[in-house]
């Protein structure tokens, strides 16, 4: 009877420490989840103070009116007339800050512009991606499709960035100049078309004396007037 009243003691001790042990896990993730969920609101605070993007092009303590077309939202009046100058409303983004002639801060603004589309700009109001993989010297003019996106100081009606058909008009390095002056003196060893990137027709005018000085003289006239261009197909500087 002793001996087993000494044993319900031990087993009694022994559950009073593993429910303590148990309950030191559950109070942690207790916390844990407690730290968690008070941690939440801050970085959610965190994500609402970002810079946004658009504020890199947006000067500061500028005029409203000569802020770039980015850093403000304007009512867009499409009953305007084409090539009009017409009146629109514009307000300033959140976290610009602008102010009038008077320098006195501003929110709420007029611009005066042009009525018409991007895509009707002149060719000076935009900048368009160029293409090295198609043909300046052919016939018909080879065309590329480009990505256009309006210069930062015009404002104009509908997207910014737009595609269009443009003739290829790149260039490689290659002066109109220096491939005449070399089919003229040195076209007989066929000196014009190595420069211009023509290998097998500049060998063959070299084993050829320039075709007995014929084919020196055709390829004068055809440089001359710009037939023959740059193997690449690009344009003369």
């Amino acid at each position: 009877a002793l001996f087993l009243s000494q044993l319900s003691v031990l087993s009694g001790r022994a559950g009073s420490l593993m429910t303590t042990k148990l309950s030191q896990p559950q109070s942690t993730l207790a916390k844990s989840l407690t730290s968690t969920s008070t941690n939440a609101p801050y970085f959610k605070a965190l994500e609402s103070t970002e810079i946004p993007p658009y504020l890199t092009n947006c000067p500061s303590n500028g005029l409203c009116s000569r802020l770039p077309p980015d850093c403000m939202t304007c009512n867009t009046n499409y009953s305007c007339i084409y090539g009009k100058t017409a009146t629109f409303d514009c307000k300033v983004k959140p976290h610009v800050h602008c102010v009038d002639e008077n320098n006195h801060k501003q929110e709420d603004f007029t611009i005066n512009m042009t009525c018409q589309f991007c895509w009707q700009l002149a060719t000076s109001d935009y900048v368009c991606t160029n293409s090295t993989n198609c043909m300046t010297v052919s016939c018909p003019r080879q065309r590329y499709n480009a990505t256009c996106t309006v210069r930062d100081h015009i404002h104009c009606l509908g997207n910014r960035v737009f595609p269009k058909m443009l003739y290829c008009n790149w260039t490689g390095g290659y002066k109109w100049s220096t491939a005449l002056a070399l089919s003229i003196t040195l076209g007989g060893f066929g000196a014009d078309r190595f420069y211009l990137g023509q290998w097998r027709e500049g060998l063959g005018k070299l084993f050829s004396f320039g075709g007995l000085g014929i084919w020196t003289l055709i390829d004068v006239l055809l440089i001359g007037v710009g037939y023959v261009g740059p193997a690449d197909g690009s344009l003369y500087i």
